[in-house]
Order: C-alpha cells, then structure tokens, then sequence
C-alpha cells in the first residue's frame, strides 16, 4: 500500500502503483468524474500516472484555473491533430495555452505560385469540425519518454519539433526530469512533442470555439519564417464559453479602435508610423480633462511639479542601467556633436537627478514629485495595438523618495489616494497583486526587503482589501503592488502600480541628511496611476462604450431648435451653457428634428436639449437625456443646476445617478 496526504491534510491509503484516476474513484463519482490531472508535492501528473508514496496530493477540475489551463492544453493538440489530417503537407511548432484559451502555430509550405499558404475562414469551419469528431471519439493522451533519436526519427518532418528538440538537447534542465523528451500520442497517425500533462482522453473537452488566424513569426524573429496561428477559447462548460462569447460580443462594439474613429477623438495617421497617434479636438478635450483632474488631484496631495526633457544622453541611461536591462525596448541612439542621445523610455532617472541635485535633509522627506512626462519604447509592429500599446505615451509619473520609517505610511497613503483617483473615472471594483522576492534575483538588504514587504501589505490589510501574493515575481529592485480595475463587462486591466526601489538610489548615490547629522540613502517608490494617458483614455472608451459621463463628456449638451425659426433661441441657450462653463453646441434645422437626435445620440452626447416655441416663450427646454426618460418644459435655470452637480460630483450616468467620487 501507499499512503497520500490530501489537501485537507487526511490521509488516504492506496493500492500500491495506483495513479491520480484511482485517486479519484477512491473520492466519489463525482471527482472520477471531473478530475482533469493529479498533483503531487506540486508536480502536475497524468491521471493514468502512479503517485509517490507519501505525497501530499490533490486533484485539478475544470472550475480552477489550473483545469482550465490543462483543458486548453489538451484542446490545443487536438487542434494541430485536426489541421494535420486535413492539411498533410502541413507542419507545426507551438501550442500553449493562454489567458481565455489556446493557439497553435503552423505552417503550411508554398502555394504553386510559391507564396505560402495561408489559412480562410472556411478552413477554420472544417478545423473546427474535424476536433469535434477527434472530440467524439475520445482518443486517450497517451505519454511515452523518448530518447533523442527515438524523438527525431518521429518529428523527421517536422523541422520546428526538431528545433525545440535540439533546443532541450543544449539545455538538459528545459525538459521534465532532468532532460528526459516527452510525447503524447492520440492516434497511430497523429503525435506531438509535449511535457503535458493532458486530460484522460479528448472526449474531455469540446466547450471550444476557434476564433481567428494571425500571422506570428517563428520563435518572435521577424527575420523568421513566418506562421500561421490559429487562436481558440475553450471552458469548461457549455454556460462558460457562451458567457465569454457574449463577453466578446460585447468588448467588439466596445473596441476603442473603432469608437475613437466614429466619435472623431483621435486617429493613428500612416504618414506618421505605427504606434503613434494624433488627438483630434474632442479626444483633446477628454485628455485635458483627464490631465487637468489628475494635475489637482496631485497638488492638493502634497506632490511637487517637475518636467524633464524628452532625451537625454546615453551616461544617464548607463548610470541607471537602463541600456544594461532595456536597451531593446529603446529607440536607437542619435549621434550629436557632443555625445550619444536616446529618447527616454522611462522618467525615474531624471527625477533622480532633481532629487540629487542638492544636498537633501530628512525635513524634505517624503519628497513627491510628479510629471507627466511623455516616453518612447520601441514595440514590434505586430505587437501594437490603438492605444493599448504604441510607441510613445504620457505616464502620469511620480516618484516619491522617503525614509525607511516613513515608508509604510506613505504606502498606505498612496494606497487611498489611486483608489480615490481610479474611482472618480467610475471605476469600483479592484484586485490587488504583491508581489515579494525572487530569493535568486535581488539587489538591497534582506532587511530592506523585509520592512518594504511589510509596508505594503500592511497598507493593504489596513484598507481592507484583499490580496493575492506572487512570491517571487518582484522585480529585482523591489517589491510592488499592482491594481487592476475590473470594466462595464467585467474585463480585467492593470492600470496602476506601487514599486519600491532600492536599486536606483544607490545607481545614483542618492543620500540625505538625518537627524543624527548621518548620510543615509533614501528608499524610492515608482507610482503610476493610469499608467499611460494614452492606455488609460483607451480603457475609459471601452469601459463607457464611448458615452463618457457629463463631467469628462467633450460636448455635454447639444441644443437642437425644432425649427430654423427655433435656432435664435438654440443658441441662446449655447451662449448660457457655455457662460456657465459648459460644453454646448447647437445643430442647424437642416435635417429633420428626429435625425439630428438619432445622430447626436449615436456621438454618446450626454444630453440633447430640444426647444420650441413654448419654451422659447418660457424659457425652458426639453430634456433628452442619454438613458433615461425625455423630460418636457425644464426651467433653463434647472437643468444648469443639474448639469453642475453631476460635473461637481463626477457622476457616472446623465440625468442623476451614481457619484463616481
């Protein structure tokens, strides 16, 4: 007999040799049922798979992440099964599966005209329908270890598996169990190289939907071939992929890159590169908004105003080691006269020169300062994407220098102050990320790391929120905390984040003086808060689907007169609103009054003000809000009353609602 420990810590005594599926029946129907792998002590195995003797043992099902991520292996396979049996001449490379699914890379040799060939959206039909019969069929993942000849004699064909096995051959430690090649077989004819694990069999999945093909280049090297990528999602139920469907449905009408086209707010002109954008008049108005709050915000919380220049010579970025560590994500150097200049791709070292400039007190401390200062990364053309990732961008930066013992506080006030700003742009809900140290990868004392660690935990504990920890994903100058907002259609973004610095001050010999009279070096936090101007307008599109609320809105009223003979009055009331401090303007009667609603309606204008000649005579309007019902002979007085309280209040929806503050 064998004896497992579960996670419950009980322990179950087992047949000897008996696997994860034995396990499993051992628990109930149920689990024999669901279980997708075993794990034990931390390794994911196959059910089929013995388990050691004393291990401490639990088993994966599709409601966890860890299920789902071995469902969309597993779904990934049968996809390149799929394409290999109905495109024979066809040969694949990768397919790992990722956030919402999978993908798998191909390539499918030349036409007759020797183009490659590339895949249609009828080709995705047939893949699709050829996994469901492979689906059907319930083939077993079947594992073998294989030796290097062995794996190259059954990859012969298919030179990027011999590639990846070469690879592992260099590198003994890349492959499971020291260097041992692993293969799971489905059927006599199909094959594929993999560490796995795999669900039992295929007639596990099915609740998958292939999405699109995108060309990708073969290991990222644009100097490569390049592939064919098919993307799918998979779930672990039926409710579950309909659910994401609908939420793609859903994030396509939201999709900044086209809403910014209809509503005029910007555009991405040919003539000036990828990645790089020009903000139209009303997009200007948003950006200005969001910049001018965000400018408020930081003075009144004790911030100090700073610019730095767009370049700076190649010793800075040495000294910060930048060009150590990031020199591919920067733009190629320019040779002046007078030395070696790069575009900044980042705002810390400057301020780190503001800081070390003079002779600093512990009295200065917590010194804060902020910028919004514009930076310039170089991203592969195929990774750009509207604003969500371009090449240059405004960060709202602030770099914040204090004293070990000011540290904690300062992060708790932090904390309040991005939860505060990030909820004045409507956004309530929050998941929280600390990440601690990579014990094999640091700079600083132990003893550093450990008070800033609990810095910013007990800043998250003292809010209340809760948290996961990634040990050992922080960076090796710090430990951080990343915030992410959930949307209108509960997407996940990563917005903001909280990074403690060690490494900086002492690139740059930062010290002040304390109050022994001793030099000490200050500990650095890096804030962002949208973390680019340009991301952040972006995510706000998407979040509003383009209908901004009144306060951020670039035109909050169009004034539209029944009549040509109304339109004295219209703009009357234009002349108001924007004496007020309003942005308002009036639409000639050369449409019918009906059209130049629908149309103002379809530019998310918050509110369309209709007047006649009743309310001429009266001085009203009629109130057409976005959302809500139309109402009839407002007092002018009124509705700029109303007008300003949501703009006092950032509400979130027209016509009175939810503060956003």
């Amino acid at each position: 007999m064998i004896t497992v420990v579960l996670p419950d810590g009980q322990s179950r005594e087992l047949a000897d040799g008996a696997t994860g599926a034995d396990l499993a029946a051992s628990l109930g129907r149920r689990a024999a049922k669901d279980a997708l792998v075993a794990v034990a002590d931390g390794e994911q195995l196959d059910l089929n798979r013995p388990l050691p003797d004393g291990a401490a043992v639990s088993l994966v099902f599709p409601s966890s992440a860890e299920g789902l991520e071995v469902l969309r292996h597993s779904t990934a396979h049968v996809l390149a099964q799929a394409v290999l049996t109905l495109h024979p001449e066809a040969t694949f490379s990768i397919g790992p599966p990722i956030a919402d699914g999978f993908y798998y890379d191909f390539d499918l040799g030349l036409d007759e005209s020797s183009r490659p060939r590339t895949f249609s959206d009828d080709d995705l039909e047939a893949i699709e329908e050829q996994m469901r019969a492979i689906v059907t069929a319930r083939q077993p993942f079947i594992r073998a270890e294989v030796d290097r000849a062995a794996a190259g004699e059954l990859f012969a064909r298919h030179p990027y598996k011999i590639e990846i096995l070469d690879g592992e051959a260099d590198d003994p430690t890349s492959g499971p169990a020291g260097g041992v090649i692993t293969t799971y077989r489905n059927t006599d004819e199909f094959v594929d190289l993999c560490r796995g694990p795999h669900v039992p069999d295929t007639g596990r999945l099915g609740h998958f939907k292939l999405m699109r093909v995108a060309g990708a280049y073969w290991r990222g090297d644009e100097k490569r071939q390049m592939l064919q990528r098919i993307y799918g999602t998979a779930w672990g139920s039926a409710d579950e992929l309909r659910s994401h469907l609908k939420q793609l449905a859903e994030a396509a009408q939201r999709d900044h890159r086209r809403l910014v086209t209809e509503l005029d707010l910007l555009s991405f002109p040919a003539e000036l590169g990828g990645g790089l954008a020009v903000w139209h008049p009303k997009g200007a108005v948003v950006r200005k908004l969001m910049e001018d709050y965000s400018r408020e915000r930081h003075q009144s919380g004790g911030y100090e105003f700073v610019y730095t220049p767009h370049l700076a010579n190649a010793r800075l970025f040495e000294t910060s080691g930048h060009l150590d560590f990031y020199a591919e994500g920067m733009y190629p150097p320019m040779e002046m006269d007078n030395g070696v200049y790069y575009p900044k791709p980042m705002n810390c070292p400057m301020h780190c020169l503001i800081f070390g400039q003079r002779q600093r007190s512990y009295r200065e401390l917590p010194l804060r300062l902020f910028e919004l200062g514009t930076v310039y990364r170089y991203e592969r053309s195929g990774t750009l994407h509207g604003l969500m990732r371009i090449r240059g961008f405004t960060q709202d930066d602030s770099h914040l220098f204090v004293t070990p013992e000011q540290l904690s506080d300062e992060i708790e006030t932090l904390l309040d102050f991005v939860l505060s700003v990030l909820g004045a742009f409507g956004f309530r809900e929050f998941t929280f990320k600390l990440s601690t140290k990579d014990a094999g990868k640091f700079v600083g004392a132990d003893a550093d790391w450990q008070r800033a660690t609990a810095a910013l935990q007990d800043a998250l504990e003292r809010r209340g929120v809760a948290y996961v920890v990634a040990a050992g994903e922080a960076a090796f100058y710090g430990p951080k905390i990343d915030i992410d907002v959930r949307d209108a259609i509960g997407r996940s973004w990563q917005l903001s984040t909280i990074q403690v610095d060690f490494n900086l001050p002492e690139r740059f010999d930062l010290r002040y003086t304390g109050a022994d009279g001793e030099l000490h070096r200050p500990i650095m936090v890096h804030r962002a808060l949208m973390g680019s101007v340009e991301r952040f307008f972006g995510v706000l599109v998407e979040h509003y689907a383009g209908a901004f609320p009144p306060w951020l809105a670039p035109v909050q009223a169009v004034v539209l007169g029944v009549r040509a003979d109304h339109e004295a009055f219209a703009a009357q009331v234009v002349a108001l609103l924007r004496d007020a401090g309003f942005r308002a303007e009036s639409v000639p009667a050369d449409d019918p009054l009906g059209a130049r609603i629908r149309r103002a309606k379809l530019e998310r204008v918050p509110y369309v003000l209709v007047v006649g000649d009743d309310d001429a005579a009266a001085g009203t309007v009629g109130v057409n809000p976005r959302g809500r019902p139309v109402r009839r002979d407002v007092p002018l007085a009124e509705f700029v009353a109303l007008l300003a309280d949501e703009v006092e209040r950032k509400a979130v929806d027209a016509g009175g609602g939810e503060d956003a503050a």
